[in-house]
């Protein structure tokens, strides 16, 4: 079951029953099955400071993905910033809309076992997203 919260930010744009069922193919197209999967919109200072808390990060980001899968079941915190998410969009020169999706299927390709540390690990997961982006 994936759910959905945004309290402090606003993503009325994004059509929840569409995306809850292109994650669900996304996820079934990589073998997986879907566990309990929260999406937690929220603004840059917040995910600052779980960057900052969990992470030791001190810089801003667009996610956090916090993985509680086990074997092929996905579960999951996606911890998105709205705020980087419409940065990100006016930088690369694409839609808000476009931007949110890239973020999300980001997150779940982290759940499905995805890395991105290395070059040729972030080639793999923009090659990923780009295919998954197509057949929202």
């Amino acid at each position: 079951m994936i759910e959905f919260f945004s309290e402090e930010v606003s993503v009325e744009k994004l059509n929840i029953k569409k995306t809850e069922t292109w994650i669900n193919k996304c996820v079934e197209e990589e073998n997986k099955l879907l566990g309990d999967i929260s999406v937690i919109f929220c603004n840059d200072e917040y995910l600052l400071q779980i960057n900052k808390e969990y992470l030791a990060h001190h810089f801003y980001t667009d996610i956090i993905t916090f993985d509680y899968s086990q074997d092929v079941i996905l579960s999951g915190d996606l911890f998105i910033s709205v705020d980087r998410v419409l940065e990100n969009s006016k930088e690369f020169n694409v839609s808000f809309d476009n931007e949110l999706k890239r973020v999300i299927i980001h997150g779940i390709l982290h759940l499905i076992g995805y890395g991105d540390k290395t070059d040729e690990e972030s080639k793999i997961m923009r090659m990923l997203e780009n295919k998954y982006l197509k057949i929202y």
